[in-house]
């Protein structure tokens, strides 16, 4: 079965993707969207490293609506701050020690944070142990890094460590 369909959870997810994108539910576009989701991970299989274990759904819902929210406040934030007084902004580079092991969590969490308005991940250390992160706008900077790990950080782990 896995042969077949090498990741079920990435092939609904890419399904949905294609209906939203094309902004219409028929039976063609339900069809070509699930031909698509199942043609992508199975064409890729061979390029992924390991086996994608969800332990905890319901966080991983959770985390996709905290990260959701956080992007439509930060595009507000980042908005105001860029047409209010930008000479008032304090840009910062701030290292965010990581908890983190797996890959693919590292990963998501650096994307993560690439996606929030007002900040990018700048570096990823060699021994995976901190990544470096560029913010718009900082005041604090312990703050900063224990919001990225209590918001992003530690649902990641509970999501997909420990498999």
């Amino acid at each position: 079965m896995t042969r077949m369909l090498p990741h079920p959870l990435l092939t609904l997810t890419l399904a949905i993707l294609w209906l939203l994108l094309v902004n219409t539910v028929s039976a063609g576009h339900v069809a070509l969207g699930l031909l698509l989701g199942w043609l992508i991970p199975f064409a890729t299989a061979s390029l992924w490293p390991q086996s994608v274990c969800i332990r905890n759904v319901p966080m991983l819902l959770r985390y996709l609506a905290v990260v959701m929210y956080d992007i439509v406040v930060g595009s507000f934030r980042v908005a105001r701050l860029i047409l209010g007084r930008p000479s008032r902004l304090r840009p910062a580079f701030i290292v965010v020690p990581l908890d983190l092991t797996s890959d693919l969590a590292i990963s998501l969490l650096a994307n993560t944070i690439s996606l929030t308005p007002g900040t990018v991940s700048a570096l990823l250390s060699e021994d995976r142990r901190s990544l470096t992160v560029h913010s718009l706008d900082t005041e604090d900077a312990a703050a900063a890094v224990a919001e990225i790990k209590h918001r992003y950080e530690a649902p990641l782990k509970a999501i997909f460590e420990s498999c």
